[in-house]
């Protein structure tokens, strides 16, 4: 079993951590600080939209991963047209599961939503998947959301796509 993090400390670790505005500085840090402070994932990363329909590999710690994702496909998928966090028990039972990694069992899957003008825009997710099934429970969920509010106030988003 995972040890439980300490999300509120995490919260105050990452927001140290996010020392300039640049996106793909603290994606590339967000990613490596999650795989690093939270037990049993095998991948952790980001996929951003840089192409309507169609999230593109971004920072990320793990295993290579599949590039692209349109988003009628997988968990990410999902959660980019639903603009709603994806907490997966078992992927294998999720219908239209991309299999990048065939030891991943459960999913967590936030969208990363910013504000562009006066538009909320889609600018990608934050994936993360673990070996082991039903990983991700509420408190997780709650806690990585407040990681990507984290690192969305601390990031500039000027390439989001029109």
């Amino acid at each position: 079993m995972a040890t439980r993090p300490d999300y509120p400390m995490l919260a105050r670790q990452l927001d140290a951590t996010l020392d300039t505005r640049d996106w793909l500085t603290n994606a590339s840090q967000t990613a490596a600080f999650i795989n690093m402070t939270v037990d049993n994932l095998n991948w952790a990363g980001f996929y951003v939209q840089r192409l309507p329909g169609t999230l593109h590999l971004g920072p990320f710690q793990g295993q290579p991963a599949c590039h692209p994702i349109p988003f009628s496909k997988g968990v990410c998928g999902a959660a980019a047209t639903q603009r709603t966090t994806q907490r997966i028990a078992d992927v294998y039972e999720f219908p239209g599961h991309i299999a990048c990694d065939a030891a991943s069992r459960s999913e967590l899957v936030v969208p990363v939503i910013v504000t562009q003008g006066e538009q909320e825009v889609l600018w990608g997710v934050l994936d993360l998947d673990s070996p082991s099934p039903e990983r991700f429970d509420a408190e997780d969920q709650a806690g990585i959301e407040r990681l990507v509010e984290i690192f969305i106030a601390s990031s500039d988003f000027n390439t989001v796509p029109d």
